[in-house]
């Protein structure tokens, strides 16, 4: 590659999230004081920390090669460059956020027909009012610079649109949530300049390749088991795997060791039904990519 790719990290609530998915993937990332330009351990990548409000604008006027940053804000921002892939992982959950329309628990609008000429206070100005413009519904949208949960109850705004994963700081706030407007999550995207080069384009692959990788590994766990000859057939019967589970027999025994991959989320349930099956020695670790 003849210069570094230019990859945009978000700074912000993603930061942590996006550093430590980064590390799972093998690139270490260190930021130091306020420097806007941290360190990774990969000579082919020169990164920036950007808002990912903005990170779209850079990415498409080619400061930047490529970034991560909320499909919401490329929505935002209307911007013209790449996506290359989706990659859902936040510093709450490992789902997709929404962003909705709430009202006051108070409010007689059950619908967003019902905010007809009333004032939404939210952070997502533009796509807010594309949104209700492509509906008929004429509404008043501001830009809120925080504390936007707080605008119905100060009486600044008659409704919010607030992005949200859980719900609970919307309902904290005396809020109930009345649409949907949208799904968002982060994408790792590129310039169309950046993505024509070859060479850009190989390392723009290896990235996405490899977080996506991490992040199906962290939805995952390894198992390793041993298992007598009479009950192979019937716990192997029992493991789920993205193939078929590893077998392999144990020096002068009658015993095999058996291992798979296997949702995180199903082992609590696995384990004990493996035991009664007669499986012994049960090791359960984690995995850093499955690709």
């Amino acid at each position: 590659m003849n210069e570094p790719l230019k990859l945009g990290i978000p700074k912000g609530s993603l930061q942590d999230a996006t550093i430590e998915l980064f590390r799972r993937s093998g690139w270490k990332i260190n930021i130091s004081g306020r420097s806007y330009f941290p360190e990774i351990n990969d000579e082919t990548i020169s990164c920036a920390l950007c808002r990912a409000q903005e990170m779209s604008i850079f990415v498409e006027n080619g400061t930047l090669d490529a970034g991560l940053t909320g499909k919401d804000w490329i929505a935002e921002n209307d911007s013209d460059i790449h996506v290359v892939s989706d990659l859902v992982y936040s510093k709450v959950s490992a789902r997709p956020a929404r962003w909705v329309v709430a009202v006051g628990y108070d409010s007689p609008a059950k619908t967003i027909e019902d905010l007809r000429g009333k004032r939404i206070s939210t952070e997502l100005v533009k796509y807010t009012k594309r949104y209700f413009a492509e509906r008929g519904i004429d509404v008043e949208v501001s830009f809120s610079w925080g504390a936007t949960e707080a605008k119905v109850v100060s009486n600044l705004a008659d409704a919010i649109v607030e992005i949200t994963e859980t719900e609970s700081t919307i309902k904290t706030h005396g809020l109930r949530i009345i649409h949907e407007m949208m799904q968002t999550n982060t994408q790792l995207i590129a310039n169309h300049k950046a993505w024509k080069d070859p060479q850009k384009r190989k390392k723009i692959e290896q990235i996405a390749l490899l977080l996506k990788g991490a992040l199906l590994a962290g939805r995952m766990v390894g198992l390793k088991m041993n298992v007598p000859d009479s009950r192979l057939a019937e716990i192997v019967s029992l493991l789920p795997s993205l193939n078929a589970p590893t077998v392999a027999s144990l020096y002068q025994s009658s015993w095999f060791s058996v291992e798979t991959v296997v949702s995180a989320d199903t082992v609590r349930e696995l384990i004990p039904v493996l035991l009664a099956h007669g499986a012994e020695g049960i090791i359960e670790y984690p995995l850093n990519k499955v690709v």
